[in-house]
């Protein structure tokens, strides 16, 4: 069974923070010279949320398009699904696809070890089923001619 430590190992550590005092602004601009979809908030050396692209779209569509001075703690998302290390695949997909979540932060205790995304999930399961299907074939291939009577 796939773990998320597995997906973590693949994807490679960086990661991306805010703190809930920055301003939307500036985690639009952290977001558009990284090319990514989520930041991290961290308050005190401790998860207080997540923001993503939703958010921001909300608060950009609610705001006549403007960001303004508006702080990450007024749209995060103060309570984010997280997982451990040791949650198997199958169980993030379940979680992202029940709570509409498309990154999730990686926990082990207090300490945030990483985020999945969703595109790290697919792409974690299309090599895991790959690898499985090159592992089939090879054992179709070696199956044994006979039983032990023919032989």
């Amino acid at each position: 069974m796939l773990k998320i430590s597995e997906v973590l190992r693949v994807k490679g550590n960086t990661l991306y923070t805010a703190t809930p005092d920055q301003t939307v602004a500036q985690a639009i601009e952290t977001m558009s010279i990284h090319d990514i979809g989520s930041l991290v908030i961290m308050e005190q050396g401790q998860l207080a949320g997540m923001l993503t692209f939703r958010e921001i779209i909300r608060h950009l569509s609610d705001n006549n398009h403007q960001a303004g001075n508006t702080t990450i703690r007024k749209i995060m998302d103060d309570a984010p699904v997280s997982v451990s290390p040791n949650t198997n695949a199958n169980e993030v997909q379940r979680l992202m696809l029940e709570h509409h979540a498309r990154y999730v932060p990686v926990m082990d205790g207090p300490t945030l070890l990483g985020v999945i995304s969703f595109y790290d999930m697919a792409r974690a399961i299309l090599e895991a089923q790959k690898f499985e299907n090159t592992m089939l074939k090879a054992y179709i291939r070696d199956w044994p001619s006979g039983t032990p009577e023919e032989e």
